[in-house]
């Protein structure tokens, strides 16, 4: 089951640099994960500072 990134998303960006996977990018409000690149490894998860990411 691939992640989400929730409206608590601040846009840093410390998640994108962090997915080994290429599967976050900048949307239009918030940062986004293509859930057919993310291969569930919750690292975006454990990165991001505002605790945004969560499982789908």
């Amino acid at each position: 089951m691939a992640y989400v990134i929730t409206d608590e998303c601040v846009s840093c960006g410390t998640c994108e640099g962090e997915c080994p996977s290429e599967a976050i990018s900048q949307g239009d409000d918030k940062y986004v994960i293509d859930p057919d690149k993310c291969v569930d490894c919750g690292t975006c998860a454990e990165a991001c500072p505002t605790e945004a990411i969560v499982e789908a």
